[in-house]
């Protein structure tokens, strides 16, 4: 249930919401949406590929963050704030209402205990709301931004399905599929003109970002492994493997 209203600084001056990472309110995401503004952040930690939408069939961009279903690998470190944490996440239970905020008040994080005010006693807004009025203001164009990029990759056919396997140290396989990620053969190919024409806009940059983060796939499986291996601590019969 959803009951997302305008947000108005009388009506709304003593709600509380909680904006910190929980699983409970649906940070535990293997593939998270995200905008081309984010890529030079998003670049340092994780693998940036598009997903197509299984309704619509349009194409957006994400961020991986797990194998499995329900899993985030970063979820320790987004709670002690120590990693980035991608705007479709952090903007909670806003949405976009024109050039407002909209909320929504069945959202579990609205009233949860140790929730942030939103609204100061004067009425403005408080620190926390701030933060997310600055999100939005880099969500709503980013989106549009994002958009055009991938309408572009499309046009020049640049597009292709990845699909990712690995093995983890125990032996186990995990698959995704269903992603896609530059078609490096068609890049190396295009007209000069193009590139030129690419580089101009700014997207040959993030091009280079969505392929250079395919490096942390690995790095996803370590900490998959890690993840495991920190799950059977103290099982009996269970221990490391040895080394060497």
């Amino acid at each position: 249930m959803t009951q997302i209203v305008p947000l108005n600084n009388e009506v709304h001056r003593s709600i509380t919401v909680d904006g910190r990472t929980s699983a409970a309110y649906g940070d535990n995401q293997r593939f998270v949406q995200v905008i081309v503004k984010e890529f030079p952040l998003l670049v340092i930690h994780y693998p940036i590929l598009l997903s197509k939408d299984t309704q619509t069939g349009q194409f957006h961009c994400g961020a991986m963050l797990g194998f499995d279903e329900g899993e985030n690998l970063f979820f320790e470190e987004w709670t002690r704030g120590e990693l980035y944490r991608p705007l479709n996440l952090q903007r909670g239970p806003f949405y976009a209402n024109g050039p407002e905020l909209a909320i929504d008040l069945d959202n579990p994080r609205v009233g949860a205990e140790g929730g942030e005010p939103l609204f100061t006693e004067q009425g403005q807004p408080s620190r926390y709301l701030q933060s997310i009025i600055w999100s939005f203001q880099n969500l709503k164009p980013g989106l549009d931004m994002t958009r055009i990029f991938i309408t572009r990759l499309l046009e020049l056919k640049l597009i292709e399905p990845v699909e990712i396997e690995v093995e983890l140290d125990d032996g186990t396989p995990r698959k995704c599929i269903d992603l896609y990620t530059i078609d490096k053969e068609v890049l190396e190919k295009l007209p000069d003109a193009v590139v030129v024409d690419l580089f101009r806009r700014g997207y040959m940059r993030l091009i280079h970002f969505m392929i250079a983060s395919l490096k942390h796939i690995p790095v996803l499986a370590s900490r998959k492994t890690s993840r495991l291996l920190k799950a059977t601590e103290g099982i009996p019969g269970m221990r490391a493997p040895a080394m060497g």
